[in-house]
């Protein structure tokens, strides 16, 4: 029990000292605890921001898409991956749809521009096969979240399966003896052993993502950010590295970056609590 208790007070919970940063004017000379405290100035500058809706309305955006198109991509194919039968094909499918989440983030974004490009991706490949125009399609507002979403729900879907596999591979069999014997069809059993069996961790792991609803991934929307779609790309991560670190304006950034975490905290707060009512399956 020590060394896991001291990982997490070294490097968890000591570090969160450094948030009074947020309430104070930050001098490199004087140090964190040596700068003079300015209450809530930094929060107040940030809210007063001509920004602040267009960064919380695509940062709500995008976390909201990504939750409502990812969050049942993995249940549905670990059920299907459940359904397989044949062992090596089973594999197979495994593997097929694990590998894409050990790719790195700059790699996987390498590949959707090379993709998407608008001379000689294969997207306007197929497009002017078919006798249509190319479009530029990382130029394009519109068209930022749902590459974002479906590329990564392609990169994770997989691995993210793996949880809901082992939740399947733990439940009774004698429940789909009963099922078979009563004459249930697959769908049936899908239906009525499956998805009862595995509802607590989908309700763990629904909790869990809502909780990390705001803390949507910096590099990769970052690295497929251009100035062109930025009025859809522009979320507070990107906000704060690019006004907050870049500017050095260390307590601006640690302001913003407390902001989003006590958001996510709530949310936590506010899911677990009616996952609990709902369901009797919670975090805590």
């Amino acid at each position: 029990m020590i060394p896991p208790l001291l990982f997490f007070i070294i490097f968890k919970y000591y570090p969160m000292l450094n948030t009074v940063l947020a309430f104070k004017d930050y001098n490199v000379i004087k140090g964190i605890w040596g700068s003079p405290w300015v209450g809530f100035k930094n929060f107040q500058l940030f809210f007063e921001n001509p920004q602040f809706w267009t960064l919380l309305k695509n940062t709500i955006m995008l976390s909201g898409y990504q939750l409502l198109a990812g969050f049942p991509i993995p249940i549905i194919l670990a059920l299907m991956i459940n359904e397989v039968r044949g062992g090596r094909f089973k594999k197979f499918v495994q593997l097929v749809s694990f590998a894409p989440y050990f790719i790195s983030t700059v790699v996987m974004v390498s590949i959707v521009m090379l993709f998407l490009a608008p001379r000689l991706g294969f997207a306007n490949i197929a497009l002017n096969f078919f006798g249509l125009d190319s479009i530029n399609f990382l130029g394009e507002p519109g068209m930022f979240r749902s590459i974002y979403v479906w590329s990564d729900i392609w990169q994770t879907a997989g691995y993210s399966a793996v949880v809901y596999l082992a939740a399947l591979a733990g439940i009774d069999p004698t429940l789909y003896e009963a099922a078979k014997v009563d004459g249930a069809s697959r769908f049936q059993k899908i239906r009525h052993v499956d998805l009862p069996g595995i509802v607590p961790t989908i309700v763990i792991i629904l909790i869990l993502n809502v909780g990390n609803v705001m803390a949507i991934g910096f590099e990769k929307v970052y690295l497929l950010q251009n100035p062109l779609n930025l009025v859809n790309s522009e979320i507070i991560a990107t906000y704060v590295y690019r006004v907050g670190l870049l500017n050095a304006n260390y307590s601006f950034a640690t302001a913003v970056g407390l902001f989003n975490s006590i958001i996510n905290l709530v949310l936590l707060f506010t899911v677990n609590g009616l996952a609990k009512r709902i369901t009797k399956n919670s975090i805590w």
